[in-house]
């Protein structure tokens, strides 16, 4: 009885503690387990990955990304590379409900003998911890974790839990989920890993910067050999594979075994900077960085890189003419020049721009010595070191002893012809360009500044100057629409303005000369200050700041009359989008540098061009010479009439104007340039049929540039640099003439009408819509003053700024073949009295 006693009592004590533990336990779990987070949101699971921005070709141009993730599904995976993780993490995967009990009592048990505390979490727990958890070490994050991961093995497949661990995991090099860390170390998709190489990256989740591969690469081949063999003892390679991965030395980015992937990729530069820029003000910076987009790009790859070395020609060219030699402002310490390692050392370290390629690539180097006929430098990425004859400063004031002292690090290229070396500095003047369709606003190439990497300042973009003259022709196209012709006459005459505070505004024209009545075109063509100012007066303010509103110039446009003459700021990409308007005939166009974008999952979310195709669903395939007919619905800006006559007053502004000594091309050409007070910002901005591009060049901190700077002489010949490759490659040709209207020959300096067959270097074939009448324009006796006094011995027909200054008439040939004489000035009662003719 006794024992049976006992023995009843034993085993109701155990049944009762076991009924206690699962109380206990069922406690447990029913109080940590009622707010977890929902576990089955992690089916729909969409990863941080890399926004890519694409050429038009397909070519990868840039990348960026809060984490670098390169997404890849489980079905993408090697074996290979699941079968190290699942080794060096969770060899029982495969087999256990979420949690792995008997790794468990292995880990309490080495830790109970004193062994290294090891953790215990299978794959499936690193995931909870990892997505709904938070990494304190705590027994009820713990509890948490096992529950959450017991739910998830019943809602996710063992694969698709692989694929979330890989995807999401730190391993290092701000690298996350194994394909990034592919690529970060190896350089690599994951389907050309070896065996060593997969071991690594396994050995990676706990602690990246335990296992450096140059910092600690003894431990991390260490670890990694561990891998392999737990590999072998698993099942999953055979013995010779372990012993001859763990015999092969550690080769990775980071030792200098393989190119970096970044290497592969052209330098960063301001027109994927400026994607970036725009893309994180449209759809938020969390947006653009963490959802894989792919952005197709307009760039034009060819020709960015013409117009990056036009404006650096321009600007070089600018700079070297001051005499002044500055350098990069770096200077590497003096113990560091003894020893070839010492300074290459420091110099790779230098904070100096290294994307410039002008006559050849520029490269980094430091002053070694310093002597009467030459100079001593050492230069990176070349062997040995290289001298500077005394000649090559030929152009800065001052000698190599005033101006160079050993430890100086500067920027040198080869000669042309690899002949030696020559010195280089960075301008201080800095600029922009900007070219982009007509008719489709697609930017072809932008240039933010002399080097992205010296100044990532994008002054296309983000510089607001004064556009000074080339504002002009926004004041004569209101005025055209307006109802004024191209050969309505305006005063060109001294003007006094009461700025109301005390202060009289007494504007010039730049020649400091005043030249008398004149048509609008002499006024665009040789960019007339005083003409503009009376033109603005009587066309009023309020009509010329609607204009430049409406074509996106201003968001609002002070009512101020000196902003006729471009004294308000605006960016060189808004004066550039709107002088396409006038290119395409007066149909709004939104500039672009991005003609589509596309998620993750291939969905396009942005396309540029909205453009109706009416023919694309009709056929299959095209024939010779026919071509479907694309619908614009693009709204109006401009009578097209108005956009006609305004481009062929501009025509003149590069065939005889401001602009003629320095832009000249195979095809017509419109423009204007634009020069502001003290030369203190420069511009030219023109267009073919095709393309319309822009450059404006002055200090960051606006200063005068000297008395010879000018819109026409810096900045025109950086169009015409470029120009001549875009004409090549994209054509051009006659500007459309709208219907409408009809031609009328004008003699370009008073106005006057000629007869059908008048030629001479003063005809001019004006375009009148059908219905005006080409007279009013002098024959009326009409003449814009703007309300302002005119002195009664004022030259009324002057020749132009240096065109036959200081006497001489004009001749014509008329239809009957007679010649006719245009005399240089005239009498109000002649004008009264139905012109000179």
């Amino acid at each position: 009885m006794f024992v049976l006693a006992t023995v009843g009592a034993v085993f109701s004590a155990v049944t009762l503690g076991i009924i206690a533990a699962a109380l206990t336990v069922g406690a447990i779990l029913w109080m940590y387990g009622r707010d977890l987070p929902n576990h089955e949101q992690l089916a729909s699971y969409t990863p941080p990955t890399i926004s890519r921005i694409y050429s038009g070709e397909g070519r990868l141009m840039d990348e960026f990304a809060q984490e670098r993730r390169l997404f890849a599904p489980a079905d993408e995976i090697p074996d290979l590379v699941k079968q190290a993780f699942i080794s060096a993490e969770d060899k029982n995967f495969y087999r256990h409900a979420g949690y792995d009990p008997m790794g468990m009592v292995a880990a309490a048990v080495t830790a109970a003998r004193g062994g290294r505390l090891r953790g215990a979490s299978t794959i499936t727990q690193q995931v909870m911890k990892n997505f709904l958890l938070s990494s304190d070490r705590s027994a009820e994050r713990k509890v948490k974790e096992i529950i959450l991961a017991s739910r998830i093995e019943e809602t996710l497949s063992k694969e698709d839990i692989l694929e979330l661990y890989m995807n999401e995991i730190f391993l290092g090099q701000n690298s996350y989920g194994v394909a990034a860390a592919a690529q970060t170390y190896f350089n690599k998709p994951l389907a050309d890993l070896t065996l060593e190489e997969a071991a690594y990256l396994a050995i990676l989740p706990k602690a990246p910067s335990d296992y450096h591969p140059v910092r600690q690469v003894e431990r991390a081949i260490d670890r990694r050999n561990f891998v392999l063999r737990e590999m072998w003892e698993n099942g999953y390679i055979t013995r010779a594979e372990m012993e001859r991965a763990q015999l092969a030395p550690l080769l990775t980015v980071q030792s200098g075994h393989y190119p970096p992937f970044r290497a592969q990729l052209p330098p960063r530069d301001y027109f994927t900077d400026e994607i970036r820029r725009q893309l994180t003000r449209d759809f938020g910076e969390e947006e653009f960085f963490t959802q894989g987009f792919t952005v197709r790009a307009t760039v034009d790859a060819e020709m960015q890189s013409v117009a990056a070395r036009a404006l650096r020609d321009a600007l070089e060219s600018f700079d070297r003419s001051r005499g002044i030699w500055r350098g990069t402002g770096k200077t590497l310490p003096a113990e560091t020049l003894a020893e070839e390692a010492a300074w290459r050392d420091a110099l790779s370290g230098a904070d100096v721009a290294r994307d410039i390629d002008l006559g050849g690539r520029w490269h980094p180097a430091v002053v070694l010595d310093v002597a009467e006929q030459s100079l001593t430098l050492g230069v990176e990425d070349v062997d040995g070191t290289v001298a500077i004859p005394r000649d090559d400063i030929s152009w800065m004031r001052g000698d190599f002893f005033e101006n160079f002292e050993p430890g100086d690090v500067v920027h040198t290229r080869r000669t042309e012809g690899d002949a030696g070396w020559t010195l280089r500095q960075v301008p201080e003047v800095q600029g922009g360009f900007m070219a982009m369709d007509v008719n489709t606003g697609r930017v072809i190439a932008m240039q933010g500044g002399f080097s992205y990497q010296h100044s990532v300042f994008n002054r296309a973009t983000q510089a607001t100057r004064q556009p000074g003259s080339s504002f002009k022709p926004f004041v004569y196209a209101a005025a055209l629409d307006s109802g004024y012709q191209p050969n309505t006459i305006v005063v060109d005459a001294p003007i006094e303005i009461d700025q109301g505070n005390g202060e009289i505004w007494r504007p010039t024209n730049a020649s400091n000369r005043f030249y008398g009545p004149s048509p609008l075109r002499t006024g665009i063509e040789r960019s007339r200050n005083l003409m503009t100012v009376r033109l603005a007066q009587d066309v009023g303010m309020g009509v010329v700041g609607s204009y430049a509103e409406r074509f996106g110039v201003y968001d609002r446009m002070d009512r101020l009359l000196a902003n006729s003459l471009g004294s308000q700021e605006s960016t060189l990409y808004k004066m550039v989008a709107a002088y396409a308007m006038f290119a395409n005939g007066g149909e709004r166009v939104e500039p672009t540098l991005v003609d589509r974008i596309q998620d993750r999952y291939g969905r396009t979310v942005y396309q540029h061009d909205k453009r109706d195709c009416a023919d694309c669903e009709q056929f299959a395939s095209l024939t010779d010479g026919f071509g479907p007919r694309i619908v614009s619905n693009r709204e109006r800006v401009m009578d097209p009439i108005t956009a006609y006559q305004l481009t062929s007053m501009m025509t003149g502004v590069v065939e005889r104007g401001t602009a003629s000594r320095t832009v000249n091309l195979p095809v017509p050409i419109a423009g204007k340039t634009g020069t502001t007070n003290d030369s203190k910002d420069v511009w030219f901005i023109g267009f073919s049929s095709q393309i319309v591009a822009g450059c404006y060049i002055g200090y960051d901190r606006p200063r005068s540039m000297g008395s010879g700077a000018s819109g026409g002489g810096m900045c025109g010949p950086v169009f015409q640099a470029f120009m001549e490759e875009a004409i090549e490659k994209y054509g051009g040709g006659p500007f459309e003439v709208p219907e409408g209207g009809h031609f009328v020959k004008i003699d370009r300096y008073s106005g006057a009408v000629l007869p059908e067959s008048s030629t001479g270097e003063h005809v001019v074939a004006e375009y009148f819509r059908d219905g005006e009448d080409p007279f009013s324009g002098l024959g009326s006796g009409l003449i814009i003053d703007g309300g302002f006094a005119m002195a009664g011995d004022l030259p009324l027909f002057g020749r132009g700024e240096g065109e036959e200054e200081g006497g001489g008439s004009t001749q014509v040939q008329t239809s009957t073949g007679r010649t006719v004489v245009v005399p240089e000035r005239a009498t109000f009662g002649s004008l009264s009295s139905g012109g000179l003719y």
